[in-house]
């Protein structure tokens, strides 16, 4: 192993075992990185998709659940041993341009994804309480910066973990339905859809939401954030393991959230003759007449929970992504005089954000343009990953596995193939 990762690293220090008493606070980067994965965004995506297209593409859960893991876990793989984060190991491994490329990408996407999040978090507010829409936007914004900038980062991180189970709510809303089972596992196990291109783009859709590029940066900085710089230990096996499991569990309910939306979606808005539900505030509200106020309820306040963990995790990427660029001090545990460009990134990330909804963005178009978007700039990335993840030079003995290797090529591949396809057959 280098000896740079072998002095700099050092493993999450709740996360050193698993076992035992308060195994959610063991939890770390892994669960918030799965939970923010179902962003406004991804609900509205899911739920469009599933009343669109019922229940032809659930097996897209099973299929991406594997190659999310395996792209999340070398991502948090090279933060783990290296001690920094992609953008730094993408600056100090390529070429300039394909830096400045990088960046780009995952800020781009980042910023339409903000928009689209804000504006379907604040009709999801005036759902269950008594405010406009516009006001909620702006205040949820400016929160979410305020604290993002403000409050101390193990306390921050600490409220990340209790949002992600916002995502219980998608599940509960599964069971309040009426649901054919048996028609379910068969779709799930046995793909039948036709191919063409609103099929391939709804594909590229729900790969782009489920492996965003986002996460990617994300994941790999937070793990450098966790570090217990008290105790230099160096990585070892138990470090890994506990770090696939995080990421596993974090991956795990991200998906399983995903298979909830799309399925409830189906059998109840698509099942009713609808076709259209552009916006997750949309599929709250059309739950209503269908299996109650609990359902709708449920579904908002998934809505609200999820946005305000994606919300910040975006607007952190971003920051992440240029501060590693430009070589400037970065991370959410440094006071704000201590990395002033980064801060200001997450806040300029959520301003321009609220911009482009302040100017009339269309939520409906832009939730699904902003899946779509994603799908398109993540493959370049994998690629990036996947030579860093198996650089013996960069991570020694703990360089990526076949089995990773494979799962994270495979998303880059299919993620390819879709929007080709798409594109071809339109």
């Amino acid at each position: 192993m280098p000896t740079h990762a072998r002095r700099r690293a050092s493993g999450h220090r709740r996360r050193a075992t698993l076992r035992g008493h308060g195994y959610f606070k063991r939890l770390g980067p892994g669960i918030v990185t799965g939970a923010a994965d179902d962003d406004p965004s991804g609900i509205g995506t899911y739920s469009q998709v599933g009343v669109a297209q019922g229940l032809s593409l659930l097996w897209m859960a099973p299929f991406l659940l594997p190659l999310a893991v395996g792209v999340q876990e070398s991502t948090a793989r090279l933060g783990l041993v290296t001690g920094k984060g992609l953008g730094t190991l993408i600056r100090e491994r390529f070429r300039r341009w394909v830096l400045v490329g990088a960046v780009v990408l995952v800020a781009s996407a980042n910023t339409l994804n903000i928009a689209a999040d804000l504006a379907s978090m604040g009709a999801a507010l005036r759902l269950v309480a008594p405010v406009p829409t516009p006001v909620g936007v702006v205040l949820l914004a400016i929160g979410m910066a305020a604290a993002e900038v403000l409050v101390p980062y193990h306390r921050y991180s600490r409220g990340l973990r209790w949002f992600a189970l916002s995502l219980v709510a998608y599940l509960l809303v599964l069971f309040v339905v009426k649901v054919d089972w048996s028609l379910v596992i068969a779709r799930t196990f046995v793909p039948r859809f036709s191919v063409n291109a609103t099929n391939m783009l709804a594909m590229t859709a729900i790969a782009g939401t489920t492996i965003s590029p986002y996460l990617f940066f994300w994941q790999a900085s937070e793990e450098v954030e966790e570090r217990d710089d008290g105790q230099a230990e160096p990585i070892d096996r138990s470090h890994l393991i506990a770090m696939r499991v995080d990421v596993w569990a974090g991956m795990f309910s991200g998906v399983a959230a995903m298979f909830a939306i799309m399925c409830t979606a189906a059998v109840t808005i698509g099942a009713s003759g609808s076709v259209h539900i552009g916006t997750a505030e949309q599929a709250a509200q059309a739950l209503e007449p269908l299996v109650g106020s609990s359902a709708k309820l449920l579904f908002a306040l998934g809505i609200l929970g999820l946005g305000l963990l994606a919300v910040p995790v975006l607007a952190g990427s971003t920051a992440y992504a240029i501060a590693e660029a430009c070589d400037w001090h970065e991370g959410l545990s440094r006071r704000l005089k201590e990395a002033p460009g980064f801060y200001a990134a997450i806040v300029a990330s959520m301003m321009i954000g609220l911009g482009l909804v302040a100017i009339g963005l269309d939520p409906i178009r832009a939730l699904y343009l902003a899946a779509i978007f994603n799908g398109v700039t993540a493959p370049p990335l994998i690629l990036l990953i996947v030579v860093l993840a198996r650089s013996q030079g960069l991570l020694g003995e703990f360089r990526s596995g076949w089995l990773s290797l494979v799962a994270t090529s495979v998303a880059g591949i299919a993620m390819t193939m879709f929007p080709v396809a798409a594109l071809l057959l339109s």
